[in-house]
């Protein structure tokens, strides 16, 4: 099988493919979430590291204003590009999740496949936060998802997943090859294996991430007092089921509502 040794985020037919097949749950998280632990009524909706827009467009099509901003241009045309097919604003833009600006604050955010840990120091991680909590009016939530490095267990190193539409297939692998925990980097290794009538080919990245260990990431929170913790969930993404963060918590679904 050929190999492509590139950016993921430069395909983005196939990144929005072995990223977007479960996004029921989200959806339905999201919006259950919004009734929740918003006041008044939620519109307006703001997805940092869009990519895609694989939530933006969905939730656009159920009646929210939803903008989302990402720095990969084949992203954000992709995306601009899935709005106006369903005729919907094109309201995807280049930008940089640790420095932005909203012309009018939103009501809710989501951001929750680990694209938080791209940014790769504390400062950035902190710059980013407190764009979010001048994004958001009074009383709106960011719903923030990420992957914690447990302090008690083995962490989880690699998963495996296969995604199909039509006649294209994709078995995707990630695995972190190198952890270096004083510095809290991960590098891991994604390998695409793309299947359709026509070709067959693997695309193989490299990725970086920042590690966040529980007490890391309270920390962190600490540092930016206008978005206030209110609820955790994990990646099931239910409503009815809070989880508890412990020394053993590998993923954890913040509700961060605007003070």
């Amino acid at each position: 099988m050929p190999v492509t040794v590139a950016n993921l985020y430069d395909y983005p037919r196939y990144y929005d493919l072995v990223f977007g097949s479960d996004w029921k749950a989200e959806f339905d998280f999201f919006r259950a979430a919004f009734q929740e632990f918003v006041p008044g009524k939620t519109k307006r909706l703001f997805e940092p590291a869009c990519g895609t827009g694989r939530l933006v467009y969905r939730l656009a099509k159920a009646g929210y204003s939803v903008s989302g901003l990402d720095l990969n241009p084949r992203a954000v045309d992709y995306c601009n590009r899935r709005l106006a097919k369903h005729d919907l604003p094109q309201t995807a833009f280049i930008g940089d999740m640790a420095k932005f600006t909203l012309t009018k604050p939103v009501d809710g955010a989501f951001n929750t496949i680990n694209s938080f840990r791209h940014l790769p120091t504390e400062a950035t991680a902190r710059a980013h936060l407190r764009c979010m909590a001048a994004a958001l009016r009074k009383g709106g939530i960011y719903v923030l998802g990420l992957h914690l490095t447990p302090t008690e267990g083995e962490p989880l190193t690699e998963e495996s997943w296969s995604a199909r539409r039509g006649h294209l297939c994709i078995n995707t692998h990630l695995q972190t090859f190198e952890a270096d925990r004083p510095g809290r980097m991960e590098r891991c290794r994604m390998t695409m294996d793309v299947y359709s009538p026509t070709d067959q080919f693997q695309i193989v990245d490299e990725l970086r991430f920042r590690t966040y260990t529980l007490p890391q990431l309270r920390r962190l929170l600490a540092e930016v007092p206008e978005l206030e913790l209110i609820e955790v969930f994990d990646f099931r993404y239910s409503l009815d089921e809070p989880a508890i963060m412990d020394a053993a918590t590998q993923d954890v679904v913040l509700i961060l509502r605007r003070k």
